[in-house]
């Protein structure tokens, strides 16, 4: 399916909190390197700096990136294309990552109460570990939440 029947229904409101994924191209494990997974994480703070989100949770695994958000500044698709465009660029840079890094689409859920925030936090903050990559939740470095879920 192409990208612009993934945008069919995305709602993109000012203040609405999203889980947001991205997965690089052959699930490459190019965040893996953790130089790579730093670059991502520099770019996260990129964008929230830049006004367009406020970050409640994160992870980066090593092919992928899940994101708990509120977005503060125009578009999903903006944010996103912000994200991919200077992490792309910056990893390309400096660690010599081809190109695209990321695939063209990102799925998007829209968070709705204050009690389902917390819980995609909690899934997020627990993917390395389902995965394998740590034993418990403060474990993987590449891994941030806003608030303490112990």
């Amino acid at each position: 399916m192409s990208s612009r029947h993934l945008t069919r229904g995305r709602d993109s409101r000012i203040e609405g909190y999203y889980v947001l994924t991205t997965v690089v191209p052959q699930r490459r494990r190019v965040l893996a390197d953790p130089r790579c997974a730093a670059c991502l994480v520099d770019s996260l703070r990129y964008v929230e700096n830049m006004g367009l989100s406020d970050s409640f949770a994160w992870v980066v695994m090593p092919d992928h990136l899940h994101w708990l958000v509120q977005l503060r500044d125009g578009t999903l698709a903006r944010l996103m294309g912000t994200l991919k465009s200077r992490s792309s660029r910056l990893l390309g840079q400096h660690f010599g990552v081809q190109t695209p890094l990321w695939q063209p689409s990102y799925f998007d859920h829209a968070v709705r109460t204050e009690d389902a925030i917390r819980r995609h936090a909690l899934y997020i903050l627990g993917n390395p570990v389902r995965a394998g990559l740590a034993v418990q939740l403060d474990e993987y470095p590449f891994a941030w939440c806003r608030w303490s879920l112990r």
